[in-house]
């Protein structure tokens, strides 16, 4: 297996394993998967989006540099939480469960400082391997 096919295996699991517990973690909190209300749903939801949106950016592109991939997903989820602004957001996730989970629903400005909270500590991650392996 090469190693770009080995980074996005990683990139996969890690994403589905930050998914099931931001899942999980709605669920522990007495709410539904769809429920995030609460600070600890809320904050630690917008966390792990930020995670799996950083774990994307390695399967879409395998040879992408930790802080290039932190730039990337930061971006990424800065813009979606900004397009929520628009409503375009709200009115798809009225009509899907998917888009309400990848999209959002309102804007808050809070998330636009959580989402580094959730990338920042796997490019820590990432060094840290990095250098055990050299």
């Amino acid at each position: 297996m090469g190693d770009s096919w080995r980074v996005r295996l990683v990139a996969v699991l890690a994403a589905g394993g930050f998914l099931a517990l931001a899942l999980g973690i709605r669920v522990a909190a007495g709410g539904g998967v769809l429920d995030s209300s609460g600070a600890l749903a809320q904050y630690s939801g917008t966390v792990l989006y930020a995670s799996m949106i950083y774990a994307g950016v390695f399967l879409v592109v395998p040879a992408a540099g930790p802080w290039a991939a932190v730039a990337a997903a930061v971006a990424f989820c800065w813009l979606v939480e900004l397009s929520q602004l628009t409503g375009v957001p709200a009115a798809l996730s009225e009509h899907s469960v998917l888009a309400r989970l990848a999209l959002g629903v309102r804007f808050d400005a809070a998330d636009l400082a959580w989402y580094p909270v959730g990338v920042l500590p796997l490019a820590a991650l990432y060094f840290a391997a990095a250098s055990r392996y050299r």
